[in-house]
């Protein structure tokens, strides 16, 4: 099992020297892994600053050689995928192939979306954001691309240079369980980050539930056990008791345990008692 930490792209850690601080004690500590969030608004944040995740993320890659990097998660229907592609591929070779790239439709959708004009429902977004990550991953290979699709253009488009990493990164899905429909998108790429809605961001899940989850995608994925598939959970743990909360959950079939400390309380989004956290390094299952 490999262990992330997690911390949002606000407060604190919108300056890019402190995201560089905790991600080398990260590498420093035995974690695997950094993960930031990707919003451009959050009204229940209002007054924080923000920053870019993907200047944030080319930070860490700077300060580090080791640790997975990417975001939890990008909401794929509010970019380009000619600009994400881009992106992602210059920190990939950056990093030197270090990148994961987890995304979804995002949220709040009335801040994140609509406070720019962009009503665009569910069903609208979804299909935004299953024809975005065809794209970007076609980008993502340095080859001609024509596409003519319902949302998106792309007219014999090479974006060079390709990822660092070959056919692409690795490309995780989040979504609420006990929502199907998310899983089954997850089940077709190479990994799951699951919410649930009886155990939101910072809440450890119930093993009965992920249990349950871990069961129905593997139904989805029915022919391809060959090819590798990440179960990304998280929460906010004790260094003292985290093995016995996530030993279960391994065991249930988790392969990431991404620690959201202090993601729900009111130091969220200061640097310090993540840091110490971090520091005390990632659970000794």
């Amino acid at each position: 099992m490999r262990f992330s930490v997690n911390v949002p792209n606000f407060g604190d850690f919108a300056d890019p020297r402190a995201v560089a601080t905790l991600a080398t004690a990260a590498e420093q500590a035995g974690w695997d892994g950094l993960f930031v969030w990707d919003h451009v608004l959050h009204r229940r944040h209002h007054g924080r600053p923000f920053a870019d995740p993907w200047i944030l993320l080319t930070a860490a890659a700077l300060a580090t050689s080791r640790i997975r990097l990417g975001t939890l998660l990008t909401p794929v229907p509010r970019y380009r995928p000619e600009q994400l592609a881009r992106q992602v591929a210059t920190l990939d070779r950056l990093s030197g192939g270090r990148v994961v790239f987890a995304a979804g439709l995002g949220g709040p959708v009335e801040d994140e979306y609509g406070s720019f004009g962009d009503t665009a429902g569910p069903r609208e977004l979804a299909g935004r954001l299953d024809e975005g990550l065809e794209l970007v991953t076609r980008f993502w290979s340095g080859e001609p691309v024509d596409h003519q699709g319902r949302h998106y253009t792309a007219r014999n488009v090479t974006l060079l240079p390709a990822t660092a990493q070959r056919p692409r990164p690795p490309v995780w899905i989040g979504g609420f369980w006990p929502h199907r429909r998310p899983m089954r998108r997850a089940a077709r790429w190479d990994g799951a980050v699951p919410l649930f809605e009886t155990a939101r961001h910072g809440q450890v899940p119930d093993l009965a539930q992920v249990r349950e989850l871990v069961g129905f995608v593997r139904e989805q994925r029915a022919g391809e056990e060959e090819r590798p598939f990440e179960f990304v959970l998280g929460g906010v743990t004790d260094p003292a008791t985290a093995p016995d909360v996530i030993g279960p959950l391994r065991d249930a079939g988790a392969t990431w345990w991404d620690e959201r400390q202090l993601q729900g309380g009111p130091d969220l989004d200061r640097l310090a008692p993540v840091l110490r956290r971090v520091e005390a390094g990632p659970p000794a299952l």
